[in-house]
């Protein structure tokens, strides 16, 4: 399906670019509302981003950084948006994240062959007894030094649309990670696509969640917001959310999965204790969407406020991607008049490939191909399941420094994304998993994890889920899960702290109902139920991988 409707929007052919043209554009409005104490704030215009931008750029010329690879470790803030896109602009940006232990920082660093690292204070005291003399250290937190005023050299430095502007490791849920190389033109493509399909305005604002090291966080949650004249302010912490959502009331926000379906479980849970008495007992028993489809006109109208005053009053968006994302879940938020839009993609499309989005909407698809974007399912079976491939001006320049994983990826001009999957007749996709995540049985049928997690996942009681080959008491293969359970909410459920016994009679219930639901082959023989969270991503992905396979 092509989009015949479109947003207006501007495509830029590198940062720089965008930057002036926001400068232009927008002037005086924020682009980032800082937070400086308890209640008190800075704000950045888009005309002191630019200025900044031209002072730190300049003053990476000053120190020979031209052409060079530029790290930037740190928190989620402006200082760190400034220094990557100065670090793209005279040479390759080097985005490293900064849950990673000092020693994975120092090797990513000279695996990339950086020749200077920009980060936080706290993490160069970690970096300083690694790394030689030859590596210049810049702390995010340096006060910008003068610029002469006749200094325009920042304003032609070269920029190749088509070379590297950024190399960004892959967050390896499954193993080693990859270096990805991205040009200023993928990211710039990405951000195009996006603008004429999800309308975004100088009105808006996003609260930044996610790691920025990450495309999906920079790309859709960073420089979309900035090429459109919108505010980005940057959450405490994954615990202040909440508290962050009510201060700074966003009205866009880019999540996972697993965020917004904890934010749908304790409002649900809110509803059916302080909502109207009347009604509390149907969201104990109902999802949001049904339960609210049964009131009167006027209480769904007090329900809707009051949830969305919880949320600072205003979010209109959530952008998400990363994993599945159960219908039940965007039902819910639509009905609460909120569009979770979710979208498909990866570090090497910089990163959107395809998203639910203002002209199309599906809640139980990953919406249909973005403009400029081509997809095709490559040898399809009988269900019209294949390898998702992918063409675009998005899609990488390749992995860095493994010309044969490069030459594997990409047929006959489509990108390889390992992804399984197919597209209805709209032309809307469908993920069904990892090819090399597939269980296959001793009868080759195909059975696919992701799939089975997002059925337990339905369920309040259930945290987390990892379905994998296990044995049954014979021995033989199976299909097993692995259960996390959300103890608060078991608790509340029965009334007191549960023993074990009854987590796994209640883990035995879940998994019971959801095999009837499948045809046997796909059943779940055997549980095991956890006594602490998997090991996860900084983008909160399950690994499949260590000691969650153990």
């Amino acid at each position: 399906m092509r989009i015949k409707q479109l947003n207006k929007a501007t495509r830029y052919t590198d940062f720089r670019e965008m930057i002036y043209t926001s400068a232009k554009k927008f002037r005086k409005k924020p682009a980032f509302q800082i937070k400086i104490g308890s209640g008190s704030y800075r704000y950045v215009t888009y005309s002191q981003f630019k200025e900044e931008y031209r002072t730190l750029g300049t003053h990476f010329l000053d120190l020979s950084l031209l052409g060079k690879r530029i790290a930037v470790v740190g928190k989620n803030s402006y200082a760190w948006v400034l220094h990557y896109a100065c670090a793209a602009t005279v040479g390759v940006a080097v985005p490293i994240d900064r849950e990673l232990s000092p020693e994975d920082m120092y090797q990513f660093i000279v695996s990339a062959d950086c020749a200077a690292v920009c980060a936080d204070r706290e993490i160069l005291e970690q970096l300083r007894p690694m790394i030689s003399s030859e590596l210049l250290l810049l702390s995010l937190q340096d006060t910008l030094p003068p610029m002469p005023a006749d200094d325009t050299r920042i304003d032609t430095v070269s920029i190749a649309e088509d070379e590297m502007s950024v190399l960004i490791f892959t967050s390896g849920t499954a193993g080693k990670p990859k270096g990805v190389c991205l040009s200023q033109k993928n990211i710039c493509a990405n951000i195009f696509s996006t603008s004429q399909i999800v309308k975004i305005t100088s009105r808006d604002k996003t609260l930044s969640i996610l790691p920025l090291c990450h495309t999906y966080e920079c790309t859709l949650d960073c420089l979309l917001i900035l090429s459109r004249g919108a505010c980005i302010a940057y959450a405490d912490s994954l615990n202040a959310i909440r508290r962050n959502i009510l201060e700074y009331r966003p009205t866009i926000l880019v999540v996972v999965p697993a965020l917004l379906q904890l934010l749908d479980k304790r409002i649900q849970a809110a509803i059916s204790k302080n909502g109207p008495a009347k009604y509390q007992s149907k969201f104990k028993t109902s999802s949001i969407s049904m339960a609210l489809r049964d009131l009167p006109a006027l209480v769904r109208m007090v329900i809707r406020r009051k949830v969305k005053k919880s949320l600072g009053g205003k979010i209109h968006t959530c952008i998400v991607g990363g994993a599945d994302l159960s219908s039940a879940v965007v039902e819910d938020f639509l009905a609460l008049g909120i569009r979770a839009l979710q979208g498909y993609g990866l570090t090497e499309s910089a990163p959107l490939l395809a998203g639910n989005n203002d002209f199309y909407f599906n809640a139980k698809s990953t919406g249909v191909a973005i403009p400029g974007v081509e997809l095709m399912i490559d040898s399809p079976n009988e269900a019209g399941v294949g390898e998702i491939l992918a063409k675009g001006d998005n899609i990488m320049l390749g992995y860095y420094n493994d010309p044969v994983a490069t030459a594997n990826t990409f047929r006959n001009g489509y990108f390889r994304t390992g992804d399984l999957g197919f597209i209805d007749r709209d032309g809307a996709l469908y993920i069904k998993g990892r090819m090399k995540n597939v269980i296959v049985t001793a009868n080759g049928k195909n059975i696919y994890p992701e799939e089975l997690e997002a059925r337990l996942l339905e369920k309040d009681t259930i945290s987390e889920a990892l379905i994998l080959t296990g044995n049954d008491r014979n021995g033989g293969a199976c299909v097993k899960a692995k259960i996390f359970p959300d103890l608060d909410c078991v608790t509340e459920i029965i009334g007191h702290l549960p023993a074990k016994e009854e987590i796994q009679a209640m883990v035995k219930s879940i998994i019971d109902e959801v095999n009837n639901k499948m045809p046997d082959y796909k059943h779940i023989r055997v549980f095991e139920i956890l006594e602490k969270e998997f090991e996860k991503t900084t983008t909160r992905k399950i690994r499949r991988c260590g000691m969650n396979l153990a």
